[in-house]
């Protein structure tokens, strides 16, 4: 492993991060922001959304709904197992998995895959995809997503 790939590495492992707090915050035109102009966002519960605007307008029910399902609307994402593929100097593809606590603790977990390319000397997720494993029962995310599970 060179200089170079072990850059790569850091940075992405930091965009992977600068995403959760930003999610975590509501910060969604940031979080957009983390996406490559014509970034795909699955999040596995509707259809893919392309491009910053319609990543922004996907998550804007997000925070609401997560003031009405909770007492304290607070989320966070922790992020862990982080597996990185440098593929190339502006290419690369990374699995993670997550845990998303509330005030009543675990809330929901799953995994992220992504491919990433670097634009204009930036890391940035060319394609994000989210996946809900399972959740606990009676938790905001349970309420959110129906009982969903997702297996692929």
């Amino acid at each position: 492993m060179d200089l170079d790939e072990l850059v790569a590495r850091e940075e992405i492992r930091d965009l992977c991060v600068r995403y959760a707090h930003a999610a975590d915050r509501g910060h969604f035109g940031e979080l957009a922001d983390l996406f490559a102009d014509d970034g795909v966002f699955d999040m596995g519960t509707q259809a893919p959304v392309v491009g910053r605007p319609a990543i922004v307008a996907a998550l804007g029910g997000v925070g609401a709904d997560l003031r009405a399902g909770t007492a304290v609307p607070t989320i966070r994402h922790h992020v862990s197992s982080i597996s990185i593929v440098v593929d190339g100097p502006d290419a690369a593809r990374a699995w993670s998995y997550y845990l998303a606590v509330t005030e009543h603790g675990p809330d929901h977990w799953g995994r992220y895959a992504d491919r990433l390319v670097r634009e204009r000397g930036v890391w940035r997720f060319a394609h994000r995809r989210v996946r809900t494993d399972g959740a606990a029962p009676g938790s905001w995310a349970e309420g959110r997503l129906g009982g969903l599970r997702e297996t692929d």
